[in-house]
Order: structure tokens, then sequence, then C-alpha cells
């Protein structure tokens, strides 16, 4: 071994050499295996980012534009007023005139952050941190108590997005948002929200709301009244406080804890708002029977506003305490009716003037949106011989004239009376407070039916009306409005009565675009003949066929169509006038209903509601 080193040393270099030549060749692969890795990784880098551009693409597209910001091109929104200033109802969204954020009290918008959106001005329109823990939330609770969108995100849904529940509509909404963000500042962009979110009860923005609630300038709103708009974000037709005022103040409650949790309000300052929570101004409680009236002041608007463009307000004629004992009436009468297979009915009210002050147009406003009251034609029966007996009136017949109770006949054919007997020699007012058939067709014909007519157009009854020997008995149809009218000319001493239901209209500025003026009525008949014909109809509730509805100093008339198809009360007492009307839309007999039974009682229940 001594003898030979250099051997040993070629066999310790040759394993040395070994090793070295193996060092290359793994550098060399893993070099090659980084290589590949880098490349793929970078081609589906490349891949990814174009697909997902590509989605975006797609998904953008067909984004909406800017102009959607704009207020211009919606439909004008109007708010009706009962005569005591309490709101009737909404027509359309309500707008009011945009606020600045500046000129808001700083207790909304932080009410408004602190309830929907706290980390509104750190986020970029998508809060992933609010997201997670809104899941985190949702997970320990089994179930989805709070929500992760941005107010930037629910601008977007409101603004460009419809409701609908699809990945596609979520993504567009997230890519909205962050459009948003760069279009606008944060100051801009909860300038837009506050001014157009919805808030419940028909209004959208903050002015309208605070107008639509407290009846008051968004501006001038205390603690409580901000943390109640606030609350309504969430929900609100659950929230609005004239749907549930009680929820509505709890809900307030928790959005003035979020704002102490926020440290945008101190626990003082939010205990005394709690001890004295918000109410709204006065609104309608009654049944939804109203809607009847608002819908035909609605139909009406463009008589007086042309072409208008801007949210109205709209105050109305209609009276809160009338219309809701006319409710408490025709409620309980209907109940009864249905036994007798009346399954509809109307009611309308007139005051001085002719001012619509209550009005029922069908059973459910819910069910039918017909307004019987004022659409509804059908035959009025003996409440038609108004018009006949005030033509022979005006034609020189006297209450005291006789005429013969028997059997006649015109051109083949032959009135009857309701009862079947025939009484002899009976004068006019006996005739009309019993309701005599045959002298009313005798006394038409003497007149003239063309008088009639007259007389009838003359009282506002625009309908056809065809001169047969029926006409007397009220073979021809006209509706509950007009013949209601007619009867309250009768009862403002012979002036003709034009009804209407609009006092005033003003815009959103509350320039006043229309104002009813009073005017000189104009005479349908003599004062004579007018006094003369008020004691005849009071008689026939004294002592005739409209006994049911006897009070001090009520006047009427009953009126009753062929099979008992139609069943009417007319009448009045000082200076209101009711019109009462039983039936079914189908014109199926009742069983046996007249208009002196079940309508000349809810009439009289309705008159001692309102005149006690």
């Amino acid at each position: 071994m001594a003898n030979n080193p250099r051997g040993s040393r070629k066999r310790q270099n040759g394993s040395a050499g070994s090793k070295r030549s193996r060092k290359p060749g793994n550098k060399r692969k893993g070099s090659r295996l980084g290589r590949l890795i880098v490349y793929w990784s970078a081609l589906f880098l490349v891949w990814a980012v174009l697909l997902f551009g590509a989605l975006v693409a797609y998904l953008a597209h067909d984004l909406p534009g800017t102009e959607i910001l704009s207020l211009a091109g919606r439909s004008p929104g109007i708010t009706f007023l009962a005569s005591n200033g309490a709101v009737l109802g909404t027509s359309g969204p309500v707008h009011a005139l945009p606020v600045k954020l500046a000129d808001l009290p700083v207790t909304l918008s932080n009410a408004v952050l602190a309830i929907e959106d706290r980390r509104f001005y750190q986020h970029i329109g998508v809060d992933l941190l609010g997201v997670a823990r809104a899941a985190i939330r949702n997970i320990s609770a089994g179930r989805v108590v709070q929500g992760g969108s941005t107010i930037s995100q629910q601008l977007a849904k409101n603004l460009f997005l419809t409701p609908e529940k699809s990945y596609r509509r979520k993504f567009r909404e997230l890519l909205l948002a962050l459009w948003l963000e760069r279009k606008f500042t944060k100051e801009q962009l909860l300038t837009i929200y506050l001014n157009r979110v919805y808030l419940g009860a028909g209004v959208y923005g903050v002015e309208a709301a605070a107008l639509r609630y407290f009846g008051k300038s968004s501006r001038n709103l205390t603690l409580a009244e901000s943390a109640m708009i606030a609350g309504l974000l969430k929900a609100p037709s659950r929230y609005a406080p004239t749907v549930n005022l009680p929820l509505a103040q709890s809900r307030a409650s928790q959005v003035l804890d979020a704002m102490v949790a926020s440290g945008w309000l101190d626990l003082k300052a939010a205990s005394k708002a709690k001890r004295s929570p918000a109410t709204p101004m006065a609104t309608y409680k009654g049944k939804n029977s109203a809607r009847y009236f608002v819908d035909w002041v609605l139909s009406r608007v463009p008589d007086y506003v042309a072409a208008y463009k801007e949210d109205l307000t709209i105050r109305t004629t209609l009276d809160p305490e009338y219309q809701q004992a006319a409710d408490n009436a025709f409620s309980q009468s209907l109940k009864t009716a249905l036994n007798f297979g009346a399954a509809q009915g109307a009611i309308v009210v007139l005051g001085p003037g002719g001012a619509v002050r209550a009005m029922i147009g069908g059973r459910d406003y819910n069910t039918s949106q017909f307004n019987r009251a004022t659409q509804a034609v059908r035959q009025p029966g003996s409440a038609f011989k108004l018009f006949v007996y005030l033509a022979g009136l005006e034609n020189g017949f006297l209450p005291s004239h006789q005429f013969m109770d028997e059997s006649v006949e015109i051109a083949g054919w032959r009135p009857r009376n309701y009862d079947g007997n025939y009484r002899g020699r009976v004068t006019l007012r006996e005739a009309f407070v019993k309701s005599i058939n045959t002298v009313a067709v005798q006394l038409a014909e003497q007149v003239g039916r063309s008088k009639v007519i007259a007389m009838a157009r003359r009282l506002g009854v625009t309908l056809p009306m065809e001169s047969t020997p029926s006409l007397a008995l009220g073979t021809t149809e006209l509706t509950l409005f007009e013949l209601t009218s007619a009867y309250a000319s009768v009862a403002s001493g012979g002036k003709i009565l034009w009804p209407f239901g609009i006092v005033e209209i003003r815009d959103r500025t509350d320039k006043v675009l229309y104002r009813r003026q009073a005017s000189k009525m104009s005479a349908a008949m003599e004062p004579l003949i007018a006094s003369t014909m008020d004691k005849m109809l009071m008689g026939v509730v004294a002592e005739g066929t409209g006994q049911r509805a006897r009070l001090s100093g009520a006047a009427g008339k009953t009126g009753t169509s062929q099979d008992f198809r139609d069943a009417w009360f007319v009448g009045y007492r000082g200076e209101i006038t009711a019109g009462v009307w039983l039936g079914n839309d189908d014109a199926t007999p009742m069983a046996g209903v007249t208009g002196g039974g079940l309508p000349a009682e809810l009439w009289h229940d309705f008159m001692v509601q309102v005149q006690p």
C-alpha cells in the first residue's frame, strides 16, 4: 500500500471525480423543472386574467349609463291629503327636491351609516371585512341575520339592477359598486343614496320621507326622527311608522344603539331619544275603502293640472270622520245583506257646495277596484221619481192635486204598484210618499217625458235616457254619484251642485297650481219648488216608504228596481246628503231587499254618527 501511494490517490481522485460528475446533472434537472413551473404558472395566470377580463367584459358590456342617476323621465308621484291634512294615500313614486349632505343634520347621516355601513369611508365599494363578519354571524345564528352589502352596493342595485337573485346580478352589482366609487366621491355617493333610497309608503329619499312621516323638511329632523328614518332601510314596508308604529320605534332604538356602538353618539343622548320616540304626523287610519275616493280624484287631476311632470300634493274634501262612519255602517249592513243575497254596495256622501265627504265603492277595494259609486250604472227604481215630481211641480201641479190610483194602460204596457193594490183617489203628495207607481206614470205622461228628462239633465244626470212609458219608474240607468248629486241640489234650495273632491294642488316646491274658488251656484229650479219637494221628501221618511231612515229633519226617497235587483235610499239632513245602493255586480235578484229596508237603515246608521 505504501509502495503505491499514487494508485491510492488515483482511487481517491477517481472517487472524488465521480461525485463531481453527478452534481451538474441534478442541477440541470432542477433548473428545468423550475422553469416549467414558472412557465405553466405564468401561462395559467395569463389565461386566468384573460378569462376573468372576458367575463368582466361580458357582464359589463350592457351595464347602464350614468343618465339613470338623474330623476328625469320618472313618473311623477302624488300625495293625497284628507280635509284635516291626514295622508290618505299616494299614487306613484313620491320624491322631493334633492337635499345636499351638508344641509342634513349629522345625526341623520350618522344613523344611516351606523346601521347600514359603518366602514363606508374606509372600503372601496366592497367591504371584505364586513362580508366576513356577516358570514360569521349568519353561520353562528344558523340563518341570515346580517347582510354584507355596502351603501355603494345598495346604490348600484337600487339604481341599475333588478331584484333577481343570481350570481350574475351579484357580480354586476360588485362591478357597479366599484365603478361608482371611482366615479363619485364618498360624499356624493352618500348624497345620491339618501336622495334616492326607498323609505316606505311610496316615498323615495329622506326629504320625501321626512315630509311624509313628520310633515317637515329632513333638514329639521330630530335625533329620534333621524333614527326612525334610518331604521326603515332594512325593511321599509314593514317598519314604516304608518304601518306599525311600535315596531318602527323599536327599530329606531336599535339604530340608536348602533350609533353608540360606532362612537357617533353618547349613551345619554341615546337614552333621551329612546324616552321620547318619534311620532309620525296624522294619517288616515280607516279601512282601504278610501282608495275608491283617491282613484276617483286621481282620474280628475288632468282636468286641473294638464301634463304635470312634477310630484304633486293634493288636498281633498274627504272627511276622515265621515269616511269611518260610512265604513262602520256599511260593514255592519253588508253582514246582514249577505243573508238576503246582496253581495255589494256603495255610498256617496256630499257636504255643502257638493264637497265629497265620503265615498265607498264596494265591499273590498283589494278584491275589486271597480267603483260602484261612480262607475256602476243601475236602474234607480222609484228614486227616479224625484225628477218626475219636480217636472210636475214646475209645470203647475201641486202636492194637493188628485189622481186616480187605478189600472192604466199606455201603449200596451200596464204599470203596477209594489203591493199589487189600488187606492183610488189620492193626492200627489200621498202618491209620492207611498211611492205609488200608477200615479207617477200618469204624471209623467201629462207633463211630458221630455220635460222629465230635461229636469234630470238639469240636475246632473248625463247618461242616455230613453223616452218610454216606464221612464217614470226608474227603468233608465244612472250612477249613485249622479243621483245623490241631484238630491243634494234639492237640499241646497234648488241650486245646481257639481260634486268635487279637489280643494288645492301644489307641486313639490309648495307652489300652488290650483285652488278651488267659491263660485256662485246657478239655480236648477225656483226656491219654492225646491221647498215643496223638500216637504214631500220629509214625508217619505216620516210616514212613507223611508221610515227606517227616520230622524228629525231627515228627507229622502227609496228606490227598488224590478225583481229586487237594486235597492236605493238617497236623502239628506241639514247640509249632508248621502246616497246608498245595495245589489250585485251581475244584477242577480236579492231576496226581497227594498230601498226602504237595508239601504234606509244603513243611511240612518251613518247619519246618526255624523249628526247625532
